[in-house]
């Protein structure tokens, strides 16, 4: 056995893990969406490809290109507050306006509310300016660093995002019977506009 492979993947799989474990609108999202068993698979699914494929992007070195154009995140930071502040101001009004029928139900949702998680996990993956700093700069990096064993890492990375959403999603279920109350709904919604605006905001002032 290669124990500098090992090794390597797992520095990879420690360090995106750290990145990704944090109170975030894609977090949010995606454990709403697994709470409500609605579209799971493919909103895990766009999250943890996203990932992978942005991770690959950093390794090849396109970390070096974003940091040499600035532009790029300034761009990417004002379309990705624009979208968290108006997702969060949707929130809020679920809070002060709530539906009666939002409780947690399992039944199928049809396909025009399964385009549209598709739609907003893409939105929240790729209008993310941290997820570029987060997968392409610092992770593309940190990967340099292992030089040969640059790949190894990558996978360890890309394991780790694989892995957290895969279980955020899924692992949402075990909270069904409280979030089968409407008032639970309330204050999961003001907990994702509050994060939602916060972080919308941030990008804005930066951008």
């Amino acid at each position: 056995m290669n124990y500098g492979i090992v090794t390597a993947a797992l520095a990879g799989f420690g360090s995106g893990l750290s990145l990704i474990v944090a109170i975030g609108a894609q977090n949010a999202f995606v454990l709403r969406q697994g709470a409500r068993r609605h579209a799971v698979l493919a909103v895990v699914a766009i999250c943890a490809v996203s990932d992978a494929v942005l991770i690959t992007l950093g390794v090849a070195g396109v970390g070096a290109f974003v940091t040499a154009w600035p532009a790029a995140l300034t761009v990417v930071g004002l379309a990705g507050g624009g979208f968290l502040v108006c997702y969060g101001v949707l929130a809020a009004r679920r809070v002060l306006r709530p539906d009666p029928g939002a409780a947690l139900t399992t039944e199928g949702a049809t396909s025009g509310s399964a385009r549209r998680a598709v739609l907003t996990a893409l939105a929240m993956t790729w209008l993310n300016p941290h997820v570029y700093l987060d997968t392409v700069l610092l992770l593309g990096s940190l990967a340099a660093d292992r030089g040969d064993l640059r790949w190894a890492f990558a996978i360890g990375a890309a394991l780790a995002s694989l892995t957290w959403f895969t279980g955020l999603g899924y692992g949402a279920r075990l909270l069904s019977g409280l979030l089968a109350r409407p008032a639970a709904w309330r204050v999961l919604d003001g907990l994702v506009a509050a994060t939602m605006v916060t972080m919308g905001g941030l990008l804005l002032a930066r951008a």
